[in-house]
């Protein structure tokens, strides 16, 4: 057995700190302080975001969005967009599974992952294009 008292971790805001990860489960603690956000995002995985301390709101597409303090728990769906604001300063417990979810970076093969690398940069290179109005461009 293992534990942790969640409340007494000597946390950096924004930086989270993983306090357990397992092939079936990742468990991340994350200080917030009041005014910042995690913005609009997305995780491979299904999460549980507990509130331990503090207030936030967590928002989703075509959802209301959950408004709470210490005691508050949410689940979102793999791959659901959501943006989580703190209200005041907050502590919040995030829970991962499976962990790495399908599609997640550490669950590629090396060769998926070099796929992916190559992907992003030709894509980063035509975004870069575009609004330079190179090759593919648009004309001036």
């Amino acid at each position: 057995m293992k534990s942790w008292d969640l409340g007494a971790l000597d946390l950096k805001p924004r930086l989270p700190e993983i306090i357990s990860s397992s092939d079936d489960a990742r468990a991340v603690v994350l200080d917030l302080a009041a005014g910042e956000s995690l913005s609009d995002h997305e995780v491979h995985e299904r999460a549980w975001i507990v509130v331990l301390g503090g207030d936030v709101e967590v928002s989703s597409a075509g959802s209301e969005p959950a408004r709470g303090g210490a005691g508050l728990l949410v689940e979102l769906a793999p791959s659901e967009r959501h943006e989580v604001v703190a209200l005041q300063a907050a502590r919040l417990l995030l829970l991962l599974t499976p962990w790495p979810g399908p599609g997640h970076p550490g669950a590629m093969t090396i060769t998926q992952k070099l796929y992916a690398r190559r992907h992003a940069a030709k894509m980063a290179g035509a975004g870069r294009d575009a609004a330079s109005g190179g090759p593919d461009g648009p004309e001036r």
